[in-house]
């Protein structure tokens, strides 16, 4: 016998540990010898992670295909995996060093760093793979993979040096995002815009040799320039005034009527002394700030690409700590006169910090009479999203893929149809950034990752290899002489004294961007390089389910590495889910005290509660709106099916051997039988296109609405009854059809139906195979006929049920339902089920008339007017005053959010998330205020 109530926190663990004795996740459980293919692999998470709201969504997603597919019979495999997280990790570790007053990173050396970090993620690496189980992901777990495991590692090495030979990895000196305290380069992706009060500072540049020339200072109504003023300068704006010491250019647009004379003319740089030219190009904005900007190639991303057009010097000015530096700086030094003003700066400003420099500098060209104004300056500056400090540009020698080659077929394979994005819409998107892809940076300045596998000489010759020992083969061959490895230092030492018995070559200190070995996940997870069965049978992968936000940073690249190593599309479809905001609409953030821990709404409502909830709400292209009541509303669901369990057990319905529901002769089993079979086909129609919040809507209102609140309460006066054989037939309709809920539930509430399943099965004998291994049901009849009967009679009686709420008709009162100009079906129905009209719909008296009669409510049921009238039971004064009330309050407030809505400064300065709460509470009273007119339509007719 159930239990009288369903403990998620007790049956979940014993659950989960009975799937993984049973071996009922791994590759291919459940499927037939030739069974297709269905892959998903796991967008693998940080070894440093735990479980968050993205990840409950998107894992939920994931599994609920899985075991959709598997019970559909395919060969299924859910790869799971962690991504050794690069910078995460290493920050880690050197923390809990720093934490312990152990030796630091640099104080160890790299080789025992590593091996503490190999330690780190034995001991407490990998948290979130045990959250995953909770959560009921039924990955298989035998093939855990690692972006730093062996095989993933030959992976890795395979493609470097692939890739350079092949002329599409190389070296270059470009800009990247420098984080200043983490000292390394990071991706767009590690980088989080802050808005920060600032200032916009104005610098006057003198014009060489006293130059002048007549600036427009005052305009007439055309916008033609009424009043000159002699200038020998020109106002640049700068919200960085450090960076201006590495400036090599001043730009205007060439159509700029004010600069147009000046282009090809220099300006002698303040506090520096450098002779800086003034250029043409389309960068400058003449409608912004003065129209000519500072150009500073080597700090600045837009500057570089001008720098690059116009063929300037590259002078960087920081370094890597973020200190300026100046002394003995040959790029800052070229081509600038010595002088006093020189010397001067240079004492004042090398070495010392970005911020302290910048505050000086200002002050100094206050005094020089050349700081032209300050305007208060609120602005987006970018922070490293670990290290917590603000960026900068840096320009380094960093190793680079040639991205825009490789996106080609990967753009192709889009455009074509042959890998397509769900929503559509983001096609767009990742059209965007791969027509517009620049040079990929995939070194880091770090120790943790896969170490780039190239070695230099002395001649600056490199030597890119998968191994050491072709290393020094390859470097061996080009010298004509023995060649040894050393240290990066004691390389180039050994270079720097002359040429010795042997070369000394050093290896690469960097390592490899995280996204890099990510990148090959698809494949590299099934073997590659090495030709395995898994590779054979499970790639290409059928589906991905992932975020918007790394749509370029990993899908992209998945898609390019794919088509080049595998010649192939890596998966059929990405899925793209939306953010789960809080329940105002609110991005979750820990500053906004709003995140909602999976975890602790796990432990309170338990894991199927919250799959279904996510499910539910994943409308293509809607961001989720959670509310932990949400997740209390569908464990009340899941306790609806529990406790309809147990009252079909204490009614004597249990599971028949070999019960077929097409042999049914009762009206009313046909009808469930057949709307069980729309029911599953209308979920798998639903999933197989993604439609995740339809499926889950779809089976929850079958199993709340068709089977608990209609067919189990239309069955109590047969259970109630003296007919034997219609009461065997009920029972195991009963029985049988809570089968089929289990198997269409199962996918998004795998604990409690896998519960149901075997404990349901107790005294008739629990069946051969667990449930997530059971298949998916087909249709067993299609009885049109009993479906549109049973249905009529739903449709009648909540019609009625609808009309007495409208009229406020109490609760208790019975009144009377009179149904005009019914056909013979109809009245042939009436007498069927006038029993459970009367009961269900508290009617007094159900008659057949030929006129309508006065004052009566009525309503329109197939070719029969019903009328309830109410005259006497309802207070129709009262009531008339009540609704008009009510409708008048509706129509305020519709009337106040239309005007908001209506007004474009509202819609365009509020936050996304209060316009669409403005947009949906409008709804919302619009179909009430719908309603309310039905009603008071019905009263009018009633007199």
């Amino acid at each position: 016998m159930l239990d009288k109530t369903y403990d998620a926190a007790a049956v979940e663990p014993r659950i989960t540990e009975m799937w993984e004795k049973a071996g009922a996740s791994r590759a291919g459980a459940g499927a037939a010898d030739g069974a297709p293919s269905y892959t998903i692999v796991i967008p693998p998470p940080n070894v440093t992670g735990s479980l968050h709201m993205g990840h409950a969504l998107n894992n939920t997603l994931q599994d609920i295909l899985i075991r959709f597919e598997r019970m559909r019979g395919k060969d299924v495999l859910w790869q799971p995996g962690m991504d050794h997280a690069g910078i995460a990790t290493q920050m880690v570790v050197e923390r809990q060093l720093a934490e312990r007053k152990e030796p630091s990173r640099r104080d160890m050396g790299r080789d025992a760093f590593i091996e503490r970090v190999w330690s780190w993620k034995g001991e407490s690496g990998g948290m979130i793979f045990n959250q995953l189980k909770r959560l009921g992901a039924s990955c298989d777990w035998d093939r855990e993979r690692f972006t730093m495991d062996e095989g993933l590692s030959a992976a890795v090495l395979e493609v470097f040096v692939s890739l350079f030979r092949d002329g599409l990895i190389y070296k270059d000196k470009r800009l990247v995002n420098w984080d200043p305290k983490l000292l390394t380069a990071i991706s767009d992706l590690e980088v989080v815009q802050q808005e920060i009060k600032g200032n916009l500072w104005h610098f006057r540049y003198p014009l060489e040799g006293g130059a002048t020339y007549q600036h427009p200072v005052a305009f007439d109504d055309e916008g033609n320039a009424t009043e000159y003023e002699t200038r020998d300068y020109i106002v640049v704006a700068t919200t960085r005034p450090e960076t201006m010491l590495g400036d090599t250019a001043v730009a205007v647009n060439p159509e700029d009527p004010r600069y147009k004379d000046l282009i090809g003319k220099h300006i002698i740089l303040p506090l520096v002394g450098r002779r800086v030219p003034i250029v043409g190009d389309d960068y400058a904005d003449p409608t912004a700030g003065s129209g000519a900007v500072k150009i500073t190639p080597a700090h600045d991303f837009n500057d570089f690409e001008v720098g690059k057009r116009h063929d300037l010097p590259m002078i960087s000015v920081l370094d890597r700590e973020a200190r300026v530096i100046l002394a003995e700086n040959a790029e800052f030094l070229a081509g600038v006169p010595a002088s006093e003003m020189l010397d001067a700066t240079i004492a004042a400003f090398h070495g010392q910090d970005r911020f302290a420099v910048r505050k000086a500098l200002v002050a100094q060209m206050e005094e020089l009479g050349l700081l032209d104004r300050i305007e208060d300056h609120t602005h987006m500056v970018p922070h490293g999203d670990r290290g917590g400090v603000p960026i900068e540009p840096m320009l380094t020698d960093q190793w680079y893929v040639d991205a825009a080659t490789l996106a080609k077929p990967a753009i192709a394979s889009v455009r074509e149809g042959r890998t397509k994005f769900v929503p559509s819409n983001w096609d767009k998107t990742y059209y965007e950034w791969m027509e517009n892809i620049q040079p990929w940076c995939i070194s880091r300045q770090l120790w943790w990752g896969h170490q780039i596998p190239a070695w230099y000489g002395p001649d600056g010759k490199i030597f890119v290899e998968k191994t050491e020992a072709e290393a020094l083969k390859a470097a061996a061959a080009h010298y004509g002489k023995p060649v040894e490895m050393a240290a990066m230092e004691q390389a180039l030492a050994a270079w720097e004294a002359g040429a010795g018995e042997s070369v000394l070559l050093y290896r690469d200190e960097d390592v490899l961007d995280t996204w890099f070995s990510s990148a090959l996940w698809p494949f590299s997870t099934l073997g590659w390089p090495d030709k395995t069965p898994e590779l054979a049978r499970y790639f290409p992968t059928s589906v991905l389910i992932t975020g918007f936000d790394i749509i370029f940073f990993w899908v992209a690249r998945m898609m390019m590495m794919s088509l080049h190593f595998m010649k192939t599309e890596p998966f059929e479809t990405v899925y793209i889910h939306a953010l789960v905001r809080d329940e105002k609409g609110q991005k979750m953030s820990k500053s906004k005290g709003n995140v909602i821990d999976p975890l602790q709404l796990i432990d309170e409502f338990g894991a199927d509660a919250l799959r279904f909830t996510l499910a539910a709400m994943a409308a293509q292209g809607r961001d989720i709106k959670l509310a932990t009541s949400r997740v209390g509303g569908y464990r009340n669901f899941a306790t609806k099916l529990w406790n309809a369990a147990r009252f079909a057990e204490m009614n004597g319905c249990k599971r028949v051997a070999g019960f077929d529901p097409a042999r049914a002769t009762h009206t009313l089993n046909r009808w469930i039988a057949t709307e069980v079979g729309r029911c599953a086909e209308e979920v798998r129609e639903a999933l197989e296109a993604y439609r995740f919040n339809d499926a889950a809507n779809g089976v929850y209102r079958f199993v709340w609405n068709t089977y608990c609140d209609w067919f189990l309460e239309l069955a109590k006066p047969v259970f109630n009854g003296t007919d034997e054989a219609a009461k065997a037939e009920i029972r195991a309709t009963a029985a049988w059809t809570l089968d089929e809920i289990l198997k269409i539930l199962h996918p998004f509430m795998p604990f409690l139906t896998e519960e149901l399943w075997a404990r349901l099965g107790e005294e008739t004998g629990a069946p051969d195979q667990i449930l997530m291994l059971t298949r998916w049901p087909a249709p067993a009849l299609a009885d049109a006929a009993a479906a549109e009967e049973i249905n009529w009679l739903v449709g009648l009686i909540s019609e009625i049920r609808s009309v007495r709420s409208e009229m406020n008709v109490p609760a208790g009162a019975q009144i009377p339902v009179v149904m005009v100009g019914a056909g013979d079906v109809t009245v042939a129905r009436v007498k069927t089920h006038e029993a459970a009209i009367l009961r269900l719909a508290r009617a007094e008296s159900l008659t057949l008339a030929d006129e309508l009669p006065k004052g009566a409510a009525q309503i329109i049921v197939g070719d029969a007017t019903v009328c309830l009238p109410l005259a006497g039971v309802i207070d129709l004064g009262a009531e008339k005053a009540r609704l008009a009330k009510e409708l008048g309050k509706l129509e305020d407030e519709i009337g106040r959010i239309e005007k908001k809505l209506s007004n474009p400064a509202f819609v365009e300065k509020a936050k996304e998330e209060v316009v669409e709460g403005e947009r949906e509470k409008l709804a919302e009273l619009s179909a009430r205020k719908t309603q309310v007119q039905t009603a008071v339509s019905r009263l009018a007719s009633l007199g």
